[in-house]
């Protein structure tokens, strides 16, 4: 048989499976996260019709004759380009811009994804539409992360508290007036919290007096109280400060509370003093959440509050191209990817996260058509090969009449 009529087979079979996968990114041209392929050809074995001579006395050298036996397919590649952004505004849709895959286990096995349609089921677990449970790390009751600890299935049930915190400290700034008459009193308050997380009035008496200040505090309700003086020098610096923490009352439930003064200032003509913090809090519910671009997803209580709630853990590979598609917008680690190098977004090559939004497919119509017009033409062309081939072979077979 003709070497032509199986070189044209073989072309045909190339661009069948070039039209496969052509066809196959057009039908993906809406589906987040999706990355496109290309195929790439490479030529068969050569049939060696002479070999190459070397050059003699009087005689030069000759080139090997070769005829090629057809075409096969290398390789399918996947194109990890980024694509398009889309805005969803949807809280729990999140896109990776840069490089990196969302870590998700599904049946017990860690697989990786680029599309970030997440949800949260009945349990208060965030999945992918296919119900894998998106992995990360958990915080701890006062918002902290452990990124070296193991990862986790990211929750974020609707019973999600931020517990109450007693006050321990408190913070007073401003200025009071040096210039003022003996005897002048000033009154500030500030709430503060005790170990149930219910609010109690934290009241600040400063008296003035012919070397400075006396001070007055006590936190109504308790019989929990604290006196103490403080004085400037001419140009309003701190001078001396005897003031001891407010003691604790076990009755109601607080705590000893610290109030620092020592940025107080004694300029004449200011009366500026006030509360500037303190680091107690009521209990809250979850109520909302955001995420933020290193992947931190931070809740909003009831309290008024933020804290955060976990972290969306990423991995990245050596070799992307390496990874196994597995359906579903999932990808396989393969013995050519290496290992997933999981940790937060942001860091070690990792991209930044952003809420609300999705990572279209990066497939582009344009190139796509007209590969399916090359796959086409290249089809046709074989096949064209094919039936001039067996032309030939009919002239043949005509040859005996």
């Amino acid at each position: 048989m003709l070497r032509s009529l199986f070189s044209g087979i073989s072309g045909l079979r190339a661009h069948q499976t070039m039209l496969d996968v052509t066809g196959n990114n057009i039908a993906n041209v809406n589906t987040a996260g999706f990355k496109s392929s290309q195929v790439q050809f490479q030529d068969t074995l050569s049939q060696v019709l002479s070999n190459a001579g070397a050059a003699q006395p009087g005689i030069g050298g000759t080139n090997p004759a070769q005829v090629g036996l057809g075409v096969k397919v290398a390789g399918v590649t996947t194109n990890f380009q980024q694509g398009a952004s889309q805005l969803t505004n949807r809280q729990t849709d999140m896109m990776i811009s840069g490089d990196g895959f969302f870590v998700v286990n599904k049946g017990g096995e860690q697989v990786y994804s680029r599309a970030g349609a997440f949800s949260f089921d009945a349990l208060g677990q965030l999945v992918t539409p296919d119900g894998g449970l998106v992995q990360g790390w958990a915080a701890d009751g006062a918002g902290n992360i452990d990124l070296n600890s193991p990862l986790t299935t990211l929750r974020l049930p609707v019973s999600t508290l931020m517990g109450a915190q007693a006050t321990q400290g408190s913070v007073f700034e401003g200025n009071l007036p040096y210039d003022a008459a003996v005897g002048t009193t000033l009154n500030r308050q500030v709430d503060v919290f005790d170990g149930s997380g219910a609010p109690r009035t934290l009241n600040m008496a400063f008296t003035r007096t012919a070397a400075g200040w006396d001070i007055v505090a006590a936190v109504a309700g308790t019989a929990s109280a604290q006196t103490g003086t403080i004085t400037f020098n001419t140009d309003g610096s701190l001078d001396t400060l005897a003031f001891a923490a407010i003691p604790a009352d076990a009755a109601v439930g607080t705590q000893a509370i610290t109030v620092d003064l020592s940025t107080l200032t004694g300029y004449s003509g200011l009366e500026t003093i006030s509360a500037a913090s303190q680091d107690g809090r009521a209990a809250g519910g979850l109520q909302s959440f955001a995420i933020n671009s290193d992947g931190t997803l931070l809740g909003s209580f009831s309290n008024g509050l933020k804290q955060a709630i976990g972290r969306v853990a990423l991995g990245n590979f050596g070799n992307p191209s390496g990874l196994e598609k597995s359906g579903s917008s999932l990808y396989r680690p393969t013995v050519n990817s290496g290992d997933a190098q999981v940790g937060a977004a942001g860091a070690g090559g990792r991209g930044v996260l952003s809420g609300g939004s999705l990572e279209m497919s990066n497939v582009d119509l344009s190139a796509e058509f007209t590969n399916l017009i090359v796959a086409q033409r290249g089809f046709q062309a074989n096949s064209r090969v094919i039936t001039t081939s067996d032309e030939v072979l009919q002239e043949l077979v005509n040859l005996k009449r």
